[in-house]
């Protein structure tokens, strides 16, 4: 009786490592669909005015939230994720304080800071929860390679603000994207960028 067990149970072992070796494939396909859907449905209600709109970034916050809690995003606070997450919103917004001290231009936000300061917050850690959370995991966990988790989440950030912003935004926003996924390994955690992006974003209403 046990020669057949001893021949079944390779089988089923190669059988079982199979699926847990497709399941981190299957996760980022899941989530790159499901991104790209945020997406668009961010264009669509925003429409022509797309970029400003608070509904549609509000909305296309909730579904990459949704998207992140369903791969079972880990989130981790420490003093070291509030300090490089810190640090890095002084290295993104350094060189636009510096322009700005240069050419002496003045900005005068129009509207309601308070609103638009909560949408973007939203926005911001929603982004940073899916791309340097949910997909960055899934990615370094098929590709084995936390550097392809950095490009492939910096490409995703690149492309989502091409229909927001134009084409000529691509470059920068890919280096931003590259430098987030640095200090989301710098950390261990995605509040790390969460608090980069967002505290940037925040700045970008006097700096821009």
């Amino acid at each position: 009786m046990n020669a057949p067990s001893a021949a079944v149970t390779p089988t089923v072992a190669a059988a079982t490592e199979g699926r847990q070796t497709d399941r981190p494939a299957l996760t980022v396909a899941a989530l790159l669909a499901g991104f790209g859907g945020a997406v668009g449905l961010r264009v669509a209600v925003g429409g022509v005015d797309v970029a400003q709109s608070v509904p549609a970034g509000l909305l296309f916050a909730v579904a990459l939230l949704a998207l992140a809690a369903a791969a079972g995003v880990r989130v981790s606070f420490s003093r070291r994720a509030f300090s490089v997450g810190i640090v890095g919103a002084v290295i993104l917004c350094l060189p636009a304080g510096m322009a700005r001290i240069a050419t002496g231009d003045g900005h005068r936000p129009a509207g309601s800071f308070f609103i638009w300061a909560a949408a973007v917050t939203v926005v911001a850690v929603a982004e940073e929860l899916l791309l340097r959370g949910a997909l960055f995991d899934a990615l370094s966990a098929w590709a084995k390679r936390e550097e392809v988790a950095v490009l492939v989440t910096a490409v995703c950030f690149a492309g989502l603000h091409v229909p927001l912003y134009g084409w000529e935004v691509l470059p920068l926003d890919l280096a931003v994207g590259c430098l987030l996924g640095v200090i989301r390994l710098m950390a261990d955690t995605p509040v790390a960028p969460a608090i980069t992006h967002a505290l940037a974003d925040l700045a970008g209403w006097w700096l821009i």
